[in-house]
């Protein structure tokens, strides 16, 4: 598809809200959000997590939506094309290219853990798992179907493969459909089931009280007032300002590519401005109000705060794949509540997959003018090639490398690049016309400065923060273990050719630029 054919638009307004909270919603809903709170000091978190939505998340999602459909009326679906629209200088696309090799990285291992979720709901609807009494003992199980060592549950990783491979095939469907007749549909089909599934798990929470007489601090209500109740103390500690800026970027996709995608098949003047609030508050909603109602109360309800606390820190999958099984054990219709868990995360997941794999896919399309599904099986077997990597090499620590330089670094670092082009580059006058332009909200004439000011210096701290607490431990290995460091150094090797194929692909399809 060239330059001048007539690229895609959202069908509907619904069909594009939906599409963008499932960009927005995912895995980092409901198990990376638990989680940080529960690590974070519970309540105290919660402060610093609202004070980083109002500064950095409103306003880098109207960024993006903004960027992306100003990029959409000129052709370009990905930043590298955005962004030298922007700013008329070579630099500009390069940047971009973080914007395509970014999300694919990212989908190298979360279309992996994503398919964990399908897994999960089928074993928990045949009761595989049912039966196993520890924690330990449900770890052995989740560590065998990874394939990192072998019990009496799963010998291999092939379990797990299949489930991968299925995912892979649901994605390929999805991406060979197009925007309307894959993501739009896929959109209104999950984001309603998503949205049932967890209003009846909330439900079920709600009423289970206290579960064991025995000991009467351990209820859903002691999980909710411990997530409510800040401990102010915990506010000096910067840390937990870094978990909840981190948190944001994570749930709500920002600084990853995948926004200014879908906001690229925005119509001229379509409204940006209340649906991109919109998106934000319906991430907000999955996120606060049902993400910390699942599965925090009913941990507390069962281990109690202490024992939910150290489970939290030691990461997602022990709380969400670890602990949630055991509770469904102990509750009546565990099995259909435990298939509810995890098709909720399944749900949550398969949009964000798809969510990141957009931008390559938009970018072979717009750019290099391959059609749709030529375009969607190149995509899903680069995710199968570098995939096996991630698959045989998981007890290595690669996911984890993967996420620290893509999740956490890579959505900084590219957020403030895009916000110093838009805001100082492209100019804060024309970028705030851009913002209004169509808009069916007037915007408090205070995010003007926001965006420009206030938005990039918080950025910035952040980098520097991070880059000082944690970055060159990480980046010289120092605290990794020997025998994983060729494996971290290989998963950094392929993150550094994904930059660099891109910049050879831009180089050579910039040419066609006007």
């Amino acid at each position: 598809m060239s330059l001048n054919n007539v690229r895609e638009v959202w069908k509907s307004r619904l069909g594009l809200i939906m599409a963008m909270a499932g960009n927005a919603i995912g895995l980092g809903n409901f198990l990376r959000f638990p989680v940080q709170a529960a690590a974070n000091g519970g309540g105290a978190f919660m402060i610093p997590y609202f004070v980083a939505f109002l500064v950095v998340g409103i306003p880098m999602m109207w960024v993006e939506w903004s960027v992306g459909r100003f990029g959409g009326k000129h052709g370009h679906g990905t930043t590298p094309g955005i962004l030298y629209r922007l700013w008329k200088h070579p630099a500009a696309k390069y940047i971009g290219v973080l914007g395509i090799a970014a999300p694919v990285a990212f989908a190298l291992y979360y279309s992996y853990v994503q398919s964990w979720t399908l897994a999960y709901s089928f074993f928990s609807l045949t009761g595989q798992y049912f039966g196993i009494e520890t924690q330990a003992e449900m770890g052995a199980f989740l560590s065998s179907f990874q394939g990192v060592t072998e019990s009496s549950y799963f010998s291999s990783v092939a379990t797990a493969y299949i489930f991968f491979l299925i995912n892979l095939g649901i994605v390929f469907w999805v991406l060979s459909r197009g925007v309307v007749r894959g993501i739009e549909t896929l959109a209104k089909f999950a984001m309603p089931m998503l949205l049932i599934f967890a209003i009846v798990l909330v439900a079920r929470v709600l009423t289970l009280g206290t579960p064991d007489p025995a000991f009467p601090d351990r209820s859903v209500m002691a999980g909710f007032a411990w997530i409510w109740n800040p401990d102010l103390s915990r506010l000096s500690e910067g840390s937990v300002w870094l978990a909840a800026a981190g948190q944001i970027f994570f749930s709500l996709g920002i600084g990853i590519g995948s926004m200014q995608c879908y906001a690229s098949y925005v119509r001229a003047r379509q409204d940006v401005a209340l649906t991109g609030l919109t998106t934000s508050m319906s991430n907000g909603f999955a996120e606060v109000v049902l993400g910390s109602s699942i599965a925090i109360p009913v941990a507390v309800a069962f281990f109690g705060v202490t024992a939910t606390e150290a489970i939290a820190t030691g990461g997602s999958f022990d709380l969400g794949f670890q602990s949630m099984p055991l509770i469904f054990q102990q509750l009546p219709l565990g099995q259909f509540i435990g298939t509810l868990w995890f098709g909720l995360l399944f749900f949550a997941g398969i949009t964000s997959t798809v969510a990141l794999t957009q931008p390559p896919m938009a970018f072979l399309q717009d750019e290099m003018g391959w059609p749709r599904k030529k375009a969607a099986l190149f995509v899903i077997s680069f995710l199968f090639i570098f995939g096996n990597f991630i698959v045989f090499n998981i007890e290595h620590g690669v996911i984890d490398e993967l996420d620290f330089w893509i999740g956490t670094v890579g959505l900084v670092v590219f957020s403030f690049l895009e916000i110093i082009i838009f805001a100082w580059i492209f100019g804060m006058d024309k970028a705030w016309e851009e913002i209004n332009e169509g808009a069916a909200i007037r915007i408090p004439r205070i995010f003007y400065y926001m965006i420009k000011y206030v938005t990039p210096v918080s950025l910035a701290i952040l980098l520097v923060v991070w880059t000082y607490q944690a970055g060159f431990d990480l980046l010289l290995l120092r605290n990794a273990n020997p025998e994983d460091i060729p494996y971290l150094l290989l998963t950094r090797g392929i993150i550094v050719l994904l930059i660099l194929v891109g910049v050879l692909q831009v180089r050579r399809v910039s040419k066609n630029w006007k």
